[in-house]
């Protein structure tokens, strides 16, 4: 008498559960902190399923950050999108910040708190380096439509705010920091245009 889809109810698999487990875990506590055994563990999977999904630690860690960048991309795209005026699209990469920093398990920026506790060099800086370089490319195009004259520096600026309302956002258990960075995210911009 179920109305459920054919393989509805079936148990994620062995990855998913790892990464889901290394995801909150990682998060909340730190790529260092949590040991392996934790994430097994939380996971309820054998050893053997990490080494076989992941390689290593080092290989979830990267799945694990991977993951949260394919997240926060698809967030900052779709708050992008809501919007046609180019100076709206630039100012709603603060928007989806704000939502992020509204839920109540915003610990800020995955990548910074995994590169804080992480030595040079490693998989964290290499995946830390790649989703930093798409958040510029994506905020120099957009200051580029938005008719900045210099969109290189009015992204660099972006970046530093984008940066600094996080921590401020994590620090304080608020949006409020991502609101203000997006008032002075508009008045760069239109400084920048003018």
């Amino acid at each position: 008498m179920s109305s459920a889809s054919p393989g509805s109810g079936r148990k994620p698999s062995a990855r998913d559960r790892l990464l889901t487990a290394a995801d909150e875990l990682f998060y909340a506590e730190g790529v260092h902190t949590v040991g392996i055994d934790r994430v097994i563990e939380r996971a309820g999977v054998a050893k053997a399923s990490l080494y076989s999904c992941f390689g290593s630690k080092d290989g979830l860690i990267r799945a694990y950050l991977e993951d949260r960048h394919r997240r926060r991309r698809e967030r900052i795209l779709a708050a992008v999108e809501r919007h046609e005026a180019p100076r709206d699209r630039l100012l709603g990469v603060f928007d989806a910040l704000a939502e992020m920093a509204a839920d109540p398990t915003f610990r800020g920026c995955a990548f910074y708190n995994a590169s804080a506790e992480s030595a040079p060099g490693g998989v964290v800086q290499e995946v830390s380096d790649a989703s930093r370089a798409w958040t510029r490319r994506l905020l120099t195009d957009l200051a580029r439509e938005a008719g900045a004259k210099d969109p290189e520096a009015l992204a660099a600026q972006m970046v530093i705010l984008y940066d600094g309302s996080t921590a401020g956002a994590r620090m304080d258990r608020s949006p409020a920091a991502a609101v203000t960075a997006r008032t002075l995210a508009a008045a760069l911009l239109d400084a920048a245009a003018a």
